[in-house]
């Protein structure tokens, strides 16, 4: 062990009355927004000015917050972090201290409700265990805000329809966070669909599978998630064929599956296959897992032609593929993918509707027409049937305004 050189001088006794500095707090680490190879964001073009942005409040500091929406509003046009509710206030306090939202502006869970006496926030964006939506969006109608919620709306029926009375109750607007519904690729196959531009939809095969890696986590508890891998992510091959085709589902077949002796699905399924008919012969077939790897894509089979989006699901890098022989000769176009932030792009929406009163494109009628269908999955999976659903037979019956195409 090396010794103290006997030159150099002890440090100098502090007063008694004298403090230690305290530490700078470490600050909560993000990863990269891009890859190394992709060029770094420089912020959106045109943004408001700071004071005509709509002030959000971030509810629930998990993973998604700290690593998507936190960084996406950095990229917004029309919102801005305004406020933050977390039950971790040493991980809030952080937070604040990076973003620059003064200690007035941040809350618990019990004060929660003390946002109505906050003008800075418009919209509380709801980002906590699907058991606890309803609870957040009826109090936070209640405080005077607009609500933001992430999917799954609910974990069943009546939740989602307490949440759209409380807000209707309280003049406020209610949006889901569909945000595949706000992704141009996505938007780009939604609109040659509608075009017909390979003819008649036949047939549409959506995957979402991940491998959930503990039993620990919230996902794997009934109270806390509702249910498994159909509400988490298989809600994304339901939510994304309605959205395409704009057509809602007339029956449903489905089964559930799950690993004997996996401790991970004592409480909640792991896999899911259903099916979708719809009123205009479409059949669309779709699988979410929680114990496989990666899969997230759908292929869309028309007349002409086909579209595929693989990864269709994630926050970044979605590839398209058309497939079409209009000369008898096959052609793959492979369309650039215009990156946009898929939270950005839906809090701007919000943002906008907000200004704008008008109803956000995805509302919570839609977060309440898939939980009733999801619900619906569940009841053919325990009985081996096949479940019929009320016929709709209007084009996008469950949306509101359109989103602004934005440079």
């Amino acid at each position: 062990m090396a010794s103290t050189p006997t030159s150099a001088k002890a440090p100098a006794k502090q007063p008694a009355s004298a403090k230690p500095k305290a530490a700078a707090s470490p600050k909560v680490k993000l990863p990269p927004l891009n890859a190394p190879t992709e060029p770094q964001s420089a912020g959106p073009p045109n943004p408001d000015p700071e004071d005509q942005r709509v002030g959000f409040a971030l509810v629930g500091l998990g993973k998604l917050t700290l690593e998507e929406l936190l960084p996406a509003l950095s990229q917004c046009k029309h919102a801005k972090l305004a406020a933050l509710v977390s039950g971790d206030p040493t991980k809030m306090r952080k937070v604040a201290q990076q973003y620059g939202i003064k200690p007035s502006s941040c809350y618990s869970y019990e004060t929660y409700d003390e946002l109505c006496d906050n003008p800075e926030v418009e919209v509380i964006y709801i980002v906590l265990p699907n058991s606890m939506h309803a609870e957040f969006t009826i109090r936070g109608a209640q405080a005077g805000k607009h609500i933001l919620c992430e999917k799954p709306m609910a974990n069943s029926v009546q939740e989602c329809e307490d949440m759209i009375a409380a807000c209707k109750k309280a003049r406020k607007k209610l949006m889901i966070a569909y945000r595949i519904q706000y992704e141009p690729l996505n938007r780009m196959a939604q609109q040659l669909i509608r075009d017909k531009t390979y003819g008649r939809v036949k047939m549409i095969d959506a995957m979402n599978c991940q491998n959930q890696a503990h039993d620990r986590q919230w996902r794997h508890q009934a109270k806390l998630a509702g249910g498994g891998s159909l509400p988490d992510v298989g809600l994304y091959c339901l939510n994304t064929t309605r959205f395409l085709l704009g057509e809602e589902p007339s029956e449903v077949y489905a089964t559930i599956y799950n690993t004997p002796g996996d401790a991970r699905f004592k409480e909640v399924e792991e896999n899911v296959s259903f099916m979708l008919k719809f009123p205009s012969g479409v059949i669309a077939n779709c699988a979410t897992g929680y114990g496989s790897f990666n899969a997230k894509r759908y292929a869309v089979y028309a007349e002409t032609g086909t579209i595929k989006m693989d990864p269709a699901f994630t926050y970044r890098g979605l590839q398209q593929e058309r497939v079409h022989a209009p000369d008898g000769q096959q052609i793959i176009e492979q369309p650039s993918n215009p990156h946009k932030d898929q939270f950005a792009l839906e809090m701007d929406h919000m943002a906008q509707c907000v200004r704008e009163n008008k109803t956000p494109y995805t509302p919570g009628e839609e977060g309440l027409q898939d939980q009733r269908i999801m619900e619906a999955i569940y009841q053919s999976a325990r009985e081996n049937r096949p479940v019929p659903l009320p016929v709709v037979k209007k084009l996008d019956a469950f949306r509101g305004s359109e989103p602004a195409e934005e440079a």
